[in-house]
């Protein structure tokens, strides 16, 4: 089950589980799309593999199965 972590990793932008803008690599790293295209160009900073938009969980769902509140930042350099 995914996560659907809360916020972007690099500017703690809201990404709620209903957003369209978040994208995601294989280990749910998650990103915004302008994060993501812009300055990340389309790759995860932490693992490497491409980012992609995040599927939507059906409301319904959510009701059973939760999103994330636990918000995860990057760490600077």
């Amino acid at each position: 089950m995914l996560q659907l972590r809360p916020n972007c990793e690099v500017c703690d932008r809201n990404l709620p589980p209903d957003s369209s803008d978040a994208r995601m690599c294989s280990f749910e790293c998650t990103f915004c799309a302008d994060c993501a295209d812009g300055a990340l160009k389309g790759a995860c900073p932490n693992c490497g593999g491409n980012l992609e938009r995040r599927p939507v969980r059906p409301a319904a769902a959510l009701v059973k199965y939760p999103a994330s509140t636990e918000r995860v930042l990057r760490k600077r350099a």
